[in-house]
C-alpha cells in the first residue's frame, strides 16, 4: 500500500486489524458488543527504524506481514474511512508464517 496517507516514524508500524468473527464455531451470530477484539492483522506501513548507539536499526516486520499483537495494543486511528492501529514494533508478538 504505497499510497497510504500516513508514514509512521521511528520503530512504529500501522496495522489493519483482521475483521472480528461474525459468528461462533457453533454457528451463533454475534452482536457487535460481543465480538472479541482482533489480535491479528496485516502490516500496512512501517517506519524507517530507530537509532541505537548512533546506528539505524531497521524493523524486522515489513509491509504485507500478518502479525499477532496484544488485545489492547496500539492506538486506534481512522484514515480514509478505514480503522487501523499504530504501534511500536516491540508491541508485536510475532509474525504469522
Amino acid at each position: 500500500m504505497a499510497d497510504f496517507k500516513i508514514k509512521p516514524l521511528a520503530d512504529r508500524v500501522i496495522v489493519k486489524p483482521k475483521e472480528a468473527e461474525e459468528k461462533t464455531a457453533g454457528g451463533i451470530i454475534l452482536p457487535d458488543t460481543a465480538k472479541e477484539k482482533p489480535i491479528e492483522g496485516t502490516i500496512i506501513a512501517v517506519g524507517p527504524g530507530k537509532y541505537e548507539d548512533g546506528k539505524l536499526v531497521e524493523l524486522t516486520v515489513k509491509v504485507g506481514d500478518t502479525v499477532l499483537y496484544g488485545k489492547y495494543g496500539g492506538t486506534e486511528i481512522s484514515v480514509e474511512g478505514g480503522e487501523y492501529l499504530i504501534m511500536r514494533e516491540n508491541d508485536i508478538y510475532g509474525i504469522v508464517q
